[in-house]
């Protein structure tokens, strides 16, 4: 069942900008923390025309009029790590996505349908979504190039279909390497996974862009061993494979396209579940002879190379605490397929029947990624926020981001930066995003407490500006309430 929450159909959608006034609100500069009292922010055609006081705007009268007094005004949220326009009902996922005060998104992982769609303006990006800050073509992995020559082929193919940054999963060290390398020559960004054998301290790595989920996976902590020549070793010559590390012939038969499809999407679900004894083994050895100094040499480095974490570690607790019973009581599932639903409790079920010393293991993994994550933010290693989950799975929202980020040890104010002015200075788009300023774009959200004095208050959401368009709270519950109800989670924008 398919719902009309506006007139015409997702090929269709355009992008609405309204002009508003939003009055006798205290805005937050997310730079510092410090914050304007009793102020009006006039928004024309989907941008910050003035910010003053109150007493002395006097947009005119055709504006429409928002009272945000007792209000905090913070610049929108971006998701750096998202999945959204993958999900099958992703015109729900990305305004729920919106409800949580994300405003901006960059897309993970892309095609070249996607491309095409975003070229053509068919994709479902209306006032009711946020903007699309970025987008990939196909994430580089064995079975899409096996050899220099093809990586390279293909990574021109993806900068001519207009990818804004080329994204690699699990490779050999060796093709990595010749990927970065590729990256350079064509003037294009390269983000992604490490894979299992990769050295961060090698010269290669300064072009490596950003580093998603802490890694994954063991290789950060091996760099911080006392033991990383050993490891190293290991995890070169015993990598872990879910697909033939090898590029499939054109002829491939849709029967194994299909299984890989439908082994790839489990994967996706917990990756964990395909960790084999061997690296669960190594895992353990790294995290035990964790040494600090080399972890503090590390994150400098990564400061000096300008290398960037996104550390997503919601989706990291969803992986290593999926029998967690508060997933199974988690909101989001009223929006989530019944099917998607349903598969996600048989990886579940798989998860569960894993033996009691291995799920202590991930336990000791994730507290220790959290420790990670402090270490490289007291560092200053350029970070920002991101989730990894597109509407398929419960946990994987962005205010819940917020709170493991706090949980971690980072601060309030650290955590909205990490989410509006690094996501700006990473896009290099400071000129339009990240602050609540004259000329920036009007994406904008309304809290009802101040989000520097605790976590909690980032969630306090009482209304969202997406280009100059006002949604409230009250708005938000009505659209929830009919995604909801409908059978597929799917709507119409």
């Amino acid at each position: 069942m398919f719902t009309n929450l506006l007139s015409g159909g997702i090929s269709t959608a355009k992008l609405q900008k309204a002009s508003l006034v939003i009055e006798n609100v205290t805005i937050v500069d997310p730079r510092t923390g410090s914050k304007k009292i009793s102020q009006s922010i006039v928004i024309s055609d989907g941008r910050i025309e003035s910010v003053g006081s109150t007493l002395i705007q006097k947009p005119n009268k055709t504006y429409k009029r928002i009272n945000a007094q007792g209000l905090f005004a913070v610049p929108g949220f971006n998701n750096m790590h998202s999945h959204a326009l993958q999900a099958e009902n992703s015109p729900a996922v990305l305004l729920l996505m919106l409800a949580e005060g994300v405003t901006g998104f960059r897309q993970m992982a892309g095609s070249t349908e996607l491309l095409s769609q975003r070229a053509a303006g068919e994709l479902p990006l209306t006032e009711k979504a946020p903007a699309l800050l970025a987008m990939p073509a196909e994430p580089i992995i064995p079975i899409s190039a096996s050899t220099k020559d093809e990586l390279s082929e293909l990574m021109q193919r993806q900068k001519k279909d207009g990818a804004d940054f080329i994204k690699v999963g699990w490779m050999s060290p060796s093709l990595f390497y010749e990927a970065i390398v590729e990256s350079q020559k064509l003037g294009i960004p390269i983000v992604g996974h490490v894979p299992e054998g990769v050295d961060p301290t090698r010269a290669e790595f300064a072009n490596f862009r950003t580093i998603e989920h802490l890694g994954p996976g063991d290789v950060i902590w091996i760099a911080c061993s006392s033991q990383k020549a050993i490891l190293l070793s290991e995890s070169i010559d015993k990598p872990t494979r879910i697909l033939p590390n090898f590029k499939l012939p054109n002829f491939a038969t849709p029967i194994i396209q299909s299984l890989i499809a439908g082994k790839m999407k489990r994967f996706l679900i917990n990756p964990v579940l395909e960790d084999s004894p061997a690296r669960v083994s190594r895992l353990q050895k790294a995290l035990t002879s964790f040494d600090r100094n080399k972890c503090n040499a590390l994150a400098e480095q990564f400061v000096q190379n300008d290398n960037w974490m996104v550390p997503t570690l919601v989706r990291l607790r969803t992986q290593y605490f999926q029998n967690d019973p508060e997933y199974q009581k988690d909101k989001s599932i009223q929006f989530i397929a019944p099917h998607a639903y349903k598969e996600w409790l048989s990886v579940l079920n798989d998860f569960n029947r894993i033996s009691t010393e291995r799920k202590l293991i991930y336990k000791e993994t994730y507290e220790s990624q959290k420790v990670l994550t402090k270490l490289f933010s007291d560092a200053k290693v350029p970070m920002m926020t991101g989730t990894d989950g597109s509407g398929q799975a419960p946990g994987l929202s962005l205010q819940q981001e917020f709170k493991e980020l706090a949980a971690a040890g980072i601060s309030p104010l650290q955590i909205l930066q990490m989410t509006t002015i690094q996501p700006a200075r990473f896009l290099k788009k400071t000129s339009t995003m990240g602050l609540i300023a004259k000329g920036m774009n009007a994406d904008i959200v309304l809290l009802a407490a101040d989000p520097t004095s605790k976590v909690e208050n980032l969630g306090t959401i009482s209304g969202v500006i997406r280009a100059g368009n006002y949604h409230s709270k009250s708005d938000f519950d009505t659209y929830k309430k009919t995604i909801a109800e409908s059978s597929d989670k799917n709507i119409n924008l």
